[in-house]
């Protein structure tokens, strides 16, 4: 069952991403080939007027298949016939769209579970925070000049920086206080930690603060993926950190199973986390800029628009080719690495 959960998820959010790129290649007027769900051999497929509907054998990604894409050929309906201001579009709606649903899927947890506001009710005795000068009711406002508005930033920001001086900026009384605290490593938790209590979750009734906050939170989850991807190419991730889809699959059933005492309604705000995430995460990664995601696309579009010509559409080809191989070599890594964690 937790399977097929994954599955599910897994499912709504590329087909969130193909659709993006389907509607912007028919709106640039781009004949679409394939839609399909999934990679590898098709195991349901329709077709219909001028696209084949396809859902594939495995369930790690899906492609929209553009007409003379990553091919020398500008005949009507091609993708290289599109305009280059719809040609980018039809490239960038894949990760925006993983984007609004990201959003649509925050607004639904924000409502109903509100917000952790940075504010301080308490400390724990013995670690650097109770002795900083930090007060009861203090809103932490900014970690070393960069702007925050949950609680849980604090605590993510410590494991990217571990042991290093923070630098807090609090509104106390209307009035900012600037506090320096050093963190200090705990043995029970296993991190660096400075040793302050969250006031919980605040339930927001304002329509407009639970819009304001559900794209905060949105531009927090992708943050914390670019932070961890410069974490990870800093070399201070391990191996056995990493995870890919088998471990998402995993942690899945882990959520629902913990979620589960607490009822149906506390599963689906569970799940609903995990579509955020990963739905941010795939946005973000698709806009790297490397051959043969989406990133690496808009590159060689902005070129051509800069040397207003097209760069040798055979080579950029070769290019992505070589890409996707490269890709599924370190898919096949991240897959083995999940399957020995899990063992």
């Amino acid at each position: 069952m937790n399977i097929v959960i994954a599955l599910i998820i897994f499912g709504i959010i590329v087909l969130i991403h193909e659709f993006g790129h389907f509607l912007f290649a028919k709106l640039s007027g781009v004949k679409v080939v394939e839609f399909s769900v999934g990679m590898g051999p098709r195991i349901f497929s329709v077709k219909g007027k001028e696209t084949r509907y396809s859902l594939k054998l495995l369930p790690l990604g899906g492609s929209c298949a553009m007409y003379g894409e990553d091919e020398d050929e500008d005949a009507p309906g091609s993708f290289n016939s599109a305009p280059l201001l719809g040609r980018i579009a039809t490239i960038a709606a894949g990760p925006i769209f993983n984007f609004i649903l990201a959003f649509l899927v925050a607004i639904f947890i924000v409502a109903n579970v509100g917000v952790d506001k940075p504010v301080i009710s308490g400390f724990v005795s013995g670690l650097p925070a109770e002795s900083s000068g930090l007060m009861v009711g203090d809103e932490i406002e900014k970690i070393n000049g960069r702007e925050i508005f949950f609680y849980r930033s604090v605590s993510t920001y410590l494991f990217m920086n571990q042991g290093k001086a923070i630098t807090l900026t609090v509104k106390r009384n209307n009035e900012k206080q600037t506090i320096t605290v050093t963190p200090m490593y705990n043995e029970e938790y296993s991190q660096y930690m400075i040793g302050i209590k969250s006031s919980g979750y605040e339930k927001l009734n304002n329509p407009l603060s639970i819009l304001k906050y559900s794209v905060l939170e949105v531009k927090y989850t992708i943050s914390m993926t670019v932070d961890s991807l410069i974490y990870l190419l800093r070399g201070r991730a391990k191996a056995s950190e990493i995870s890919g889809p088998v471990g998402i699959v995993n942690m899945i059933g882990t959520t629902v199973n913990e979620s589960k005492p607490y009822g149906i309604f506390v599963v689906l705000l569970s799940l609903s986390q995990m579509v955020l995430l990963l739905s941010a995460n795939l946005g973000v990664m698709n806009l790297l800029p490397l051959p043969a995601l989406d990133g690496g696309r808009l590159i060689f579009l902005f070129l051509e628009a800069i040397f207003r010509r097209p760069l040798n559409r055979k080579v950029e080809g070769y290019i992505h080719f070589a890409g996707f191989a490269l890709l599924m070599l370190l898919m096949v890594f991240v897959m083995f690495n999940d399957i020995r964690k899990i063992i």
